[in-house]
């Protein structure tokens, strides 16, 4: 019981079970109408008198983040920050909610400023101690609680956002919550009738006497559940349900299950363990929309039930066919928050999808693209497209959220729907303003994971950040920051731009230590724009860092480490800071290796440049296929010149050890000799190249061709100088320096979409070989690929001028 006071004329207390109390005095009341029964308050509400409940000794708050959900004049929680299970991850969020911004007035009566705190003892039925040793106090009346602009884009439920789907169909009704359907409305002193009845007929309730009164109680004030919830009486309730499990019928049960969200059952009762066996007990007697109904009352209540499912995926592999649409839209959304669903029920459910393909709205697009994504499924191109097709044919009426949905799952399965995207960048730029920085920080990943650069986009999301960074995590920083530098774009606000996002990196230096990927994704996306932030850099380079990122991280972060290592290294020659240790970047470029040169051996379009470049140089000894380097994750083509244009037999790997003293005698390379010109000329079907004594058919050119490519040929010659050894022995003077080349053999996934502008990444590697002497030689794709069906002698040809005038 709770002791209550008359707050305006100090009446004697009168005791109650449960009251919730407001600091209005209503007009005309009196201080003999304050002192009223606790009988007449419950029954009669707006005539009520203000009572303040006092604080009692001993007490000790529990905050459930359900307990004040079904009202917004208590309280805005953001649902299911706070659930952990078992393991479990906290449900992903698109709520943009800043700390202070969890509490939202929206009614007209004002609140005690004092936070009443109540224990939380079920009778043998626990809370964990974590839920009750971390309960927090709700301030309702500070400043920066009081005043929450309703219309504030920051301010966004993912758990109702998620769900907005459910109301467009009436067949969701069948199958989902819907907290608006509740048993009639109890009345407090009904309530205390019923919590009286439980402790004196506890031995004798049947079970659906208790299944019922469980709805009942659900229906009681929302304010006063918590306090319900503290009751001893409602502690029995739920033991004699538990004993009683396993005679109830699966309607009772679902009754029960329904009560105890409207409830807000903490996710941690122990008897809601107890529930989800018996409800793995009876999967197979129920109904497709008993099931994902159950299913759906177990993600309201935040709790994770991986054999529940387990077995319910099992019976829709014998099922699944038998999905109504809105079955199938409901599962997906289900499977997306649970993250768990076995891949060959994925298949089967795509084979669905595009059965009912003509009927899904654009919010089912959003709700199907989310649950695929979440759970880590593929869609196929074909369907993918299909989706896109009709997101595209009506994307203005899109809400922003199935939007930046759909563009998740484009982002996963790299689809790259041109008209989609075309559309997007019409509409997004007036979208983003009225975007959580959230939602606007996965619009603008998607565009760096599908390289598509669109400067209204991006132009839009650089103006409405700095004025609200402050809602940023360290992730939605992370991610903004890689996303440009990776497409290698600075809007027109630059400095503001980058500098608020800088400042806001030092003051989310405490989540780094939480999620140290996070801060190595702002280092590279600030190296990509050549931003260095030297103290950051030193930290996240020291050994502590270091090894942090190592044990904490759920990531591999050792590419990362070593990639920001090797890049302070180049550009910033002045750094005197913290560095990798010498075993990691032994590791790192070993394994970085190992990747670069097993994906270019899978390419014929490189081993037919590399076979052509060892051919027209004189050997292998003359080129070096490695990882300048490495730390840029990609493998150069190296060739060196001396200061007469001549290759340089410089690759001694390639050098069979009896053959070194010869080469450092004799030079080794093609010489544009008359006799290899006028067989060139003449389509002759023999090419000299000294040192090797290499002979091959050549394909004969046309008549068009020998024209051009003696031309060609000619001219080179008259550029290059005199092409034949001035001499075979170096000369006694210090021999110039070799010039060296960098041959990049690039591929479409190097450039944004539909452009030759180069992504972030390659764009600060060429920068750093520059910086380190070498020429950049690029054998684009757009270049080469259709060479490749040309003839030996054109491909050639274009080989020998890319190398040979690429430093003149």
């Amino acid at each position: 019981e709770a002791l209550l006071i008359c707050s305006f004329c100090g009446t004697s207390p009168h005791r109650a079970l449960i009251k919730h109390h407001i600091n209005k005095k209503l007009f005309g009341q009196t201080c003999e109408d304050c002192a009223l029964t606790a009988k007449k308050i419950s029954t009669d509400i707006r005539m009520a008198a203000t009572l303040k409940l006092l604080k009692p000794l001993k007490y000790q708050a529990f905050r459930d983040s359900f307990a004040y959900s079904a009202t917004q004049s208590v309280a805005y929680w953001n649902m299911g920050s706070n659930i952990r299970h078992r393991g479990q991850a906290p449900p992903e969020r698109s709520s943009s909610c800043h700390p202070a911004r969890k509490v939202k007035n929206v009614g007209s009566a004002t609140f005690s400023q004092r936070v009443f705190t109540i224990s939380s003892a079920f009778l043998g039925l626990e809370f964990s101690k974590a839920s009750t040793s971390k309960a927090r106090k709700l301030q309702l009346d500070s400043p920066r609680t009081m005043k929450i602009d309703e219309e504030d884009v920051e301010v966004f439920d993912s758990f109702e956002g998620t769900r907005v789907f459910l109301q467009l169909r009436p067949e969701y009704q069948l199958h989902s919550y819907n907290r608006s359907e509740t048993c009639q409305p109890l009345s407090v002193s009904e309530g205390e009738l019923i919590l009286h009845k439980v402790t004196v007929y506890q031995s004798n309730l049947q079970p659906q006497i208790i299944a019922d009164y469980f709805c009942k109680l659900s229906s009681l004030p929302t304010e006063q559940h918590p306090v319900l919830l503290t009751s001893t009486s409602f502690a029995l309730l739920c033991q004699l349900s538990v004993k009683n499990i396993q005679v109830f019928d699966i309607p009772d049960l679902i009754s029960i299950l329904k009560a105890f969200v409207s409830l807000g059952i903490p996710h941690s009762h122990s008897m809601l363990d107890v529930y989800e066996t018996r409800f793995c007990q009876q999967v197979w007697e129920m109904s497709l929309n008993q099931l994902l109904l159950v299913a759906d009352l177990w993600r309201c209540l935040g709790l994770r039930v991986p054999q529940f499912l387990k077995i319910f995926f099992s019976y829709l592999n014998l099922h699944w066919k038998d999905l109504s649409l809105s079955q199938l839209i409901h599962l997906i959304y289900i499977i997306g928050e649970s993250r768990q669903v076995p891949q060959d029920l994925m298949q089967k459910l795509e084979s669905l999808i595009l059965k009912y393909i003509d009927l899904i709205n654009l919010e089912e697009v959003g709700t199907i693209c989310l649950g695929f994504f979440k759970s880590s499924s593929s869609l196929s191109e074909f369907v993918m497209r299909k989706l896109g097709d009709l997101a595209c044919a009506d994307m203005e009426h899109l809400s922003s959220h199935a939007l930046v949905h759909i563009l998740k799952m484009f982002r996963f399965t790299h689809v790259d729907h041109v008209n989609f995207m075309k559309r997007f960048g019409e509409i997004a730029p007036q979208r983003i303003p009225s975007l959580g920085v959230q939602g606007v920080m996965h619009l603008t990943l998607a565009c760096s994971a599908l390289h598509f650069l669109d400067e209204g986009v991006m132009n839009a999301v650089a103006a409405s950040l700095p004025p609200r960074v402050v809602h940023c995590r360290s992730k939605d920083i992370a991610k903004i920051l890689w996303s440009f530098g990776t497409l290698n774009y600075k809007p027109p606000n630059t400095e503001e731009f980058y500098s608020s996002l800088i400042n806001e990196i030092h003051r989310k230096m405490p989540e780094f230590n939480q999620y140290p990927e996070h801060l190595l994704t702002c280092l590279l996306g600030l190296a990509f724009s050549e931003y260095f932030l030297i103290e950051l850099i030193d930290f996240a380079l020291s050994p502590g860092f270091v090894k942090l990122a190592q044990e904490r991280s759920k990531f591999e972060l050792t590419k990362e480490l070593y990639t920001l290592d090797g890049t302070v290294g180049v550009e910033c020659p002045d750094y005197r800071g913290s560095r990798l240790s010498s075993y990691l970047q032994q590791e790192a470029s070993a394994k970085l290796w190992n990747l670069a040169r097993k994906d270019m051996n899978s390419k014929p379009e490189f081993l037919e440049a590399l076979s052509l470049l060892e051919t027209m140089l004189g050997g292998p000894q003359y080129i070096k296929h490695h990882m300048i380097l490495p730390h840029t994750r990609s493998s150069d083509l190296e060739v060196q010149l001396d200061i007469n244009m001549k290759p340089l037999p410089f690759n001694k790997e390639a050098i069979p050890a009896d053959d070194v003293a010869k080469l450092r005698l004799k030079h080794v390379g093609v010489s544009l000799t008359d006799n290899l010109m006028n067989q060139l000329l003449k389509g002759k079907a023999r090419g000299h190249f000294q040192g090797n004594n290499e002979s091959e058919t050549l394909q004969q050119p046309v008549k068009s061709e020998k024209e051009s490519l003696g031309n060609f040929l000619s001219n080179m010659a008259g550029r290059l100088g005199a092409v034949e050894m001035a001499g075979l022995h170096p000369s006694a003077h210090v021999q110039a320096p070799p010039v060296k080349l960098a041959i990049q053999l690039t591929n479409r996934n190097q450039y944004c979409y539909g452009s030759r502008d180069l992504l972030g990444l390659h764009n600060m590697k060429r920068r750093q070989l520059v910086r380190l002497g070498y020429h950049v030689v690029e054998l684009s794709y757009w270049e080469w690929l259709p060479l490749l069906k040309r003839t030996r002698l054109e491909k050639l040809a274009f080989l020998h001028e890319k190398v040979f005038t690429s430093v003149l």
